[in-house]
């Protein structure tokens, strides 16, 4: 009834959060925020979860914060994310500041240091932060290198219920990770990736503290932890689950004490150019529950470590090979042979493993259901179309400057792997129109296609793709013999379409334009960069009906002008990133955009 709210005399705190938690949006929640004023105290129960930058007067941003959302659990604060303070911000919650970027190409800009760290996240506000969220679970700061170990001590003993901690790129030392052992002892996760101020001290007096609990450690770019923190990891860690370890280092005598010690690993990742066959070896006997392998720039592991491996991780079930030029065919026969569960299989850089090894994949891993291939010169047709007889639920396939794949590969991935949802290729030059029209008359479930600089690749591709498949993200960057036809024929039979990128088409003009939006009403983001042929005719014909678009990409684009930046800007109510050059975006356009708009200055 008029004059009546119900509705809040009805209902109790505790039912009108619940409602809250319900809603499947944050733009819902922000509106129903902003309804009265109990919506919005009880709304702000309801935030678990708040991601920030850490530059533009940090410190303040998270007293405000804190002051406004109690309940909240996970903080996720990162340097390389800019955050302004609305002039009105004590009438504003911050979730309302959605900022609107505009972005300009440019040739950078610098600014003086001391100015610079007065920007960034300080132990001040590490200090706040803790003050402010007692209850918190999860925090990630990232490159925050004004933070010290004072802060994290101070973070330390007001946060005991801590589970999950990211100081990547933090400059913090001993004393602040021995703080964190000390007082959160429910500590799962920990990442320690470019964190110079630490030395093995710290982590063992972590390791001491914690290891009852702990479950993962990440380790790079540590010049000054060695093996003896890996000793004191596997000797008192023995529920950790997850090791990557990213180090000139970290020799076998400390890896080799983590796998003896710590016999529930499941997650393993290396890049450390001192360990040898030696400790795949022991990992291929010790490590009965790895389900995750992943080995990086490795120059001293042989096809002896790989079948160790195969012959004693049976649960394995994804492989990272990347620039492991010693491995082989034989290498990788021995995975497959005897890891028959492998889901998950990429191989980058390994120039010795050809199309043997990929044929073995295809008869023995049955499940496989995503596989890259990057960079992998010397495997051919043969090995893709084992995969296709024998992977019937591959989903995922990414192909990346392959030289000796081409069509009649994915002829035989198009016929047999009928699941397909995700194909992206880019650069395999053997590959053209023939191919890409089997996986459109075939791969019926495909959403997700990306053919990047494929210049064999036309229109006839396109309009195969339309008839069979409704792609929500498309990807045609680089393939010249592309037109207004294919991109009229994926706008008419691909009305899900939420993501395309049609830059560097020299053939495209403002016809494609006008179908794309007419005919895919959910587009959120596009990508017109050197495209020559599209005015801001085109472009005001998209931005007709798109009016979900949030970020549009038209650098070098000769025919579209500061009236087609402008329509952009003034169509689109969603529109939160626009790169274009600096030159383009007229005074009309700024005063237009008004105090949310984000200018940001980015290099190409």
């Amino acid at each position: 009834m008029r004059g009546h709210n119900w509705i809040n005399t009805l209902l109790p705190d505790e039912l009108l959060i619940e409602i809250f938690r319900r809603l499947d949006s944050k733009s819902s929640r922000d509106a129903c925020s902003l309804v009265c004023t109990r919506w919005l105290r009880l709304e702000r129960l309801t935030r678990a979860a708040i991601r920030i930058g850490a530059s533009g007067s940090p410190d303040l941003f998270v007293h405000l914060l804190a002051a406004r959302f109690s309940n909240v659990t996970t903080v996720h604060i990162d340097e390389r994310l800019s955050v302004s303070i609305p002039t009105h911000f004590g009438r504003r919650r911050a979730s309302e500041n959605s900022a609107l970027k505009l972005h300009y190409v440019s040739d950078g800009s610098s600014s003086d240091q001391s100015d610079f760290d007065s920007l960034c996240l300080s132990d001040s506000g590490l200090s706040a932060l803790a003050d402010g969220f007692p209850k918190l679970e999860k925090l990630r700061l990232i490159w925050c290198s004004n933070v010290t170990s004072e802060g994290l001590s101070s973070l330390a003993r007001k946060c005991i219920s801590l589970k999950s901690l990211d100081l990547q790129g933090c400059y913090v030392g001993d004393q602040g990770l021995a703080a964190i052992g000390q007082c959160c002892k429910h500590l799962e996760d920990l990442n320690l990736r470019f964190c110079e101020g630490l030395t093995d001290t710290g982590l063992v007096e972590l390791a001491l503290g914690v290891g009852n609990s702990l479950k993962s450690i990440g380790v790079a770019a540590c010049a000054k932890i060695t093996d003896i923190s890996m000793e004191a990891v596997g000797l008192h860690c023995r529920s950790l689950e997850t090791l990557s370890l990213d180090s000139e280092f970290i020799h076998n005598k400390g890896l080799l004490s983590v796998i003896r010690g710590c016999p529930h690993l499941k997650v393993l990742k290396l890049q450390c150019i001192n360990l040898t066959d030696d400790a795949l070896k022991v990992v291929g006997v010790s490590c009965l529950s790895l389900e995750i392998l992943a080995l990086y720039s490795f120059q001293r592991f042989t096809d002896k470590g790989l079948c160790a491996i195969g012959k004693g991780c049976k649960k394995l079930k994804n492989l990272t090979l990347s620039d492991c030029y010693f491995l082989s065919d034989k290498g990788l026969e021995a995975i497959a042979t005897g890891c028959k569960e492998l889901t998950h299989l990429e191989v980058n850089g390994c120039h010795n493993i050809g199309t043997l090894g990929l044929e073995s994949v295809g008869k023995s891993c049955q499940h496989l259901s995503e596989l890259a291939l990057l960079y992998c010169q010397r495997i051919g047709d043969a090995g893709l179309l084992q995969i296709g007889q024998g992977c019937k639920y591959l989903q995922a396939l990414h192909l990346v400057d392959c030289s000796s794949i081409g069509d009649e590969a994915m002829c035989g991935i198009a016929s047999g792997c009928k699941n397909l949802k995700k194909l992206h290729i880019r650069r395999c030059y053997e590959i053209g129109s023939k191919g890409i029209i089997a996986v459109g008359e075939n791969c019926k479930l495909l959403t997700d296609l990306s053919i990047r600089f494929c210049d064999r690749v036309g229109d006839g591709a396109l309009v195969a793709i339309a008839e069979g498949c409704s792609l929500h993200y498309l990807n045609v960057s680089g393939c010249h013999q592309i037109g207004d036809a294919g991109v009229v024929a994926i706008a008419r039979g691909c009305p899900q379409l939420c993501y395309l990128d049609v830059s560097v088409l020299q053939n495209l003009g403002d016809m494609a334009m006008a179908e794309v939006g007419e005919h895919c009403p959910l587009l959120k983001e596009i990508v017109l960069s050197h495209c020559r042929q599209i005015t801001d005719v085109g472009l005001a014909h998209l931005v007709k009906s798109c009016t979900m678009l949030e970020s549009c990409h038209m650098v070098y684009c000769s025919g579209i002008t500061s009236v087609g930046v402008a329509t952009v800007v003034s169509s689109c109510p969603n529109i939160r990133k626009v790169l274009v050059e600096k030159w383009k975006v007229s005074q009309r356009t700024k005063r237009r955009a008004g105090s949310v708009i984000s200018y940001l200055c980015v290099d190409l």
